[in-house]
């Protein structure tokens, strides 16, 4: 080949790669292009724009009569709200009420025209066969169905929010000076029963999480609380001692007319503290007036003995777990003896997370759900022998007693994961005999079934789908799970072009155990295309992310129209499976994560669409926590994070949650699970988030992590919404959810968003 033969072949080849450059960079430029219709395809996925304006019937709300001789319920169409309702025993399906006479009466009432197929109710109680009381725009009527006429209620006798009547109406209990009094509703006698009470030590008070106190030498809100025995002769409540607790600060600046901010303050203990708020039980004859302690040891506010009344006068039962949450107690306290007796207790080497139990004291019987075989399973207990039983056993978990029948000796469960072959995470409902025999599965159909049972227990509404698959609502008989009647299905015709999210499995750290996930697509998915990834996180440890229910279907859809998929994952350590699944992130809340990388490289395996080299991850509270330890432990694959409320070092938080799952005392693994002792590691983009005045998590841990970064010299961003406290709500929660779809879709999709546009 000769000289200008070469040059010319050269030619070809540079013209051919030009032109391959060229059609490159459009293709990269047509899939990186975002559009306003992008962003109403987004908004159109909020919930309150598809909730019953583009889907409906996604979870039918049964609402029983207190005598249950029915149940109502609304069924929603595009141009239709159609109050129903059924009533027993032959199950007829009616209209509550007739809705032309009622749209007449409201209109005529109001002065506005109320449309028939669109009342604007927004609560409704049952109070007999003929009667409703219904509030319309804030005003409460009383509705008869038989004369269709409506009349203002009769004001009901106001109680005082300080004071408790007796069952009997004889004595009103209520406080002053920080101690108790009973006084006669005949004579007017009053009694002092306590007289040790003083500021900080406080009798027949409580404490609550968000008591906020405005000022240095501010007041606690008012907290009174008391239980009467049922036959009126025994008074419980709790002493709150203060005496050493140490508060928390906040500043407010959120009010318009101030120019200082308001200092805000509450009592929070830290893990490990000993200057906490305390609870002590006691309890008073209302007779005699005398006083009777426990004798327990002394509890703080996060582990509080827990009081339930006996069905046998002058006897209770009392739950005491303690600090470390790796022991439990239950007792039988005699109150004319003062003698107590231990019934059961448990003992955990981690903790013991989500111990449940109930009183069937005709039968002697208490049942409770309990981990200790390494499942959650159903055991009885004799409350006189206190001999145990195992009621169910296997490899499955146990979510709920629902519904104990003394008179039929069964016991109604819902448990996730017995049924072979079946998505561990879908709830069912099982009866079994007090003594263990006769276990019967009522909710057949492989799905995740939401239950309500009528007040006697004679039928429950059911209403089973999953995340993909539409919802049926059915009324089904108790006794055998029969269906008798449909009322309603989920209707989604008009989401033209949407596809729910798809479920996946992959294979944990320990490369044997399965986890689970869904990933939602866009609607005008191409796949064709690499599409960066976007992972919700909360990986509890208390709860999971799975999606079960079809109701939870578009939460994340939003995000997915911006051009991601979106991912969530629960992986080792979260709950609802085996109690060795859930150890996993026991003193180790930032090991969950691995298998979240995990599980995103290997859908990156499977499909040619998902971008792995793009993957970004938000969350809140615990979920925020999620979000900053995933761009500080992994920050070769997390390139992008949104972390809101979140608690990123759990020294800083509230007692309860990590003395739950970090362990007490205070020990090492909190500097190792904390996000602040790796603020070095940051590589990618990290935007952190925090209400001003958030006193669930408050937000030093925020403000140290944003002093740990700066010293390492990490570039990051950071939004504080002044008068905001945990959960964003309103203009707020909009610009908050504007900012992060726009973060990741300037630093994840790599290019530049828009930010005018409208939310309806």
């Amino acid at each position: 080949m000769n000289f200008d033969s070469c040059k010319k072949l050269k030619l070809k080849f540079s013209t051919l790669a030009l032109l391959l450059l060229i059609f490159q960079s459009n293709i990269v430029s047509a899939q990186d292009e975002i559009t306003i219709d992008d962003y109403n395809n987004a908004v159109g996925f909020m919930y309150e724009n598809y909730n019953n304006k583009k889907a409906f019937n996604l979870k039918i709300t049964p609402n029983w009569f207190p005598d249950s001789t029915g149940v109502w319920f609304i069924n929603h169409s595009l141009d239709n709200k159609k109050y129903l309702k059924i009533t027993f025993p032959n199950q007829v399906q009616s209209d509550l009420f007739d809705h032309q006479k009622l749209s007449k009466l409201l209109s005529d009432s109001s002065g506005v025209d109320v449309k028939a197929n669109d009342l604007p109710i927004s609560k409704i109680t049952y109070k007999n066969a003929k009667e409703f009381v219904i509030t319309v725009k804030n005003k409460t009527y009383i509705l008869n169905i038989d004369e269709y006429t409506l009349s203002t209620p009769k004001e009901d006798l106001k109680t005082n929010e300080g004071e408790k009547p007796s069952p009997d109406n004889k004595w009103i209990a209520y406080t002053k000076d920080y101690n108790l009094y009973i006084k006669s509703t005949e004579s007017k006698e009053i009694k002092q029963l306590s007289t040790k009470g003083v500021k900080g030590y406080e009798y027949a008070s409580w404490y609550g999480w968000g008591d906020i106190i405005e000022g240095e030498n501010g007041v606690r809100p008012d907290r009174f609380g008391v239980e009467w025995s049922e036959n009126s002769e025994w008074i419980s409540a709790n002493i709150c001692d203060m005496r050493s607790a140490q508060k928390m600060y906040l500043l407010d600046h959120s009010v318009d007319t101030l120019y200082r901010a308001r200092l805000l303050s509450y009592y929070r203990g830290s893990p490990g503290d000993t200057t906490m708020v305390y609870l002590e039980p006691v309890f008073f004859n209302a007779g005699s007036g005398k006083e009777i302690k426990v004798g327990l040891p002394k509890s703080t506010h996060i582990n509080s003995i827990n009081v339930t009344w006996s069905k046998t006068p002058g006897k209770v039962f009392l739950y005491r777990m303690s600090r470390g949450f790796q022991n439990i107690y239950i007792y039988s306290f005699d109150l004319n003896t003062e003698s107590l007796d231990t019934l059961y207790s448990e003992t955990s080497e981690t903790n013991i997370d989500n111990f449940d139990y109930k009183f069937a004291e005709k039968s002697n019987l208490m049942f409770f759900l309990s981990e200790k075989s390494g499942w959650r399973q159903l055991y009885s207990l004799d409350l006189k022998t206190k001999k145990e039983k195992s009621i169910t056993n296997g490899a499955f978990y146990i979510n709920s007693i629902e519904r104990i029948d003394e008179e039929a000796q069964k016991i109604f469960f819902k448990a996730s994961g017995k049924e072979e072959g079946r998505n561990p995470y879908y709830q069912h409902l099982y009866s079994v005999s007090f003594n263990g025999k006769n276990l019967k599965l009522l909710t057949p159909e492989n799905l995740s079934h939401d239950i309500s049972f009528a007040p006697n227990g004679d039928y429950f509404i059911d209403n089973y789908s999953t995340v993909n698959i539409p919802t049926t609502t059915v009324l089904r008989k108790t006794t055998t799970g029969e269906i008798l009647m449909k009322l309603g299905h989920a209707d989604i015709s008009l989401l033209n072009g949407w596809s729910p999210p798809e479920i996946f499995t992959a294979i944990a750290r320990d490369q044997k155990t399965t986890i689970y996930g869904a990933i939602w697509k866009p609607a005008n998915f191409d796949s064709s295309k690499r599409y960066p990834v976007i992972e919700m996180s909360y990986t509890g440890p208390h709860t999971q992310v799975f999606p079960t229910d079809f109701s939870r279907a578009f939460g994340l859809q939003s995000y997915a129209e911006l051009g991601f998929v979106v991912v969530v994952v629960d992986g080792l350590g979260s709950s609802g499976r085996s109690k060795e699944f859930h150890n996993y992130s026991y003193k180790n809340l930032g090991g969950g994560l691995e298998d979240h990388v995990i599980a995103i490289k290997q859908l990156g395996e499977k499909y040619s669409w998902i971008d792995t080299g793009r993957v970004g991850i938000f969350g809140h509270s615990a979920g925020g926590y999620d979000a900053g330890r995933a761009v500080l432990a992994y920050p070769d694959f997390y390139k992008v994070a949104v972390a809101s409320a979140a608690n990123h070092d759990h020294r800083m938080e509230k007692a309860w949650w990590p003395e739950m799952y970090m362990g007490w005392p205070v020990d090492s693994a909190y500097h190792l699970q904390s996000n602040i002792t790796m603020a070095g590691n940051l590589k990618g983009k990290l935007l952190l988030v925090h209400g001003g005045i958030d006193e669930n998590v408050n937000p030093s841990a925020t403000y140290k992590l944003a002093e740990a970064l700066i010293k390492a010299d990490k570039q990051f961003d950071m939004l504080i919404l002044p008068g905001q406290r945990h959960g964003f709500t309103g203009q707020h929660n909009k610009y908050f959810t504007k900012l992060r779809w726009n973060y990741f879709v300037k630093h994840l999709r790599g290019v530049e968003p828009i930010w005018d546009f409208k939310w309806e």
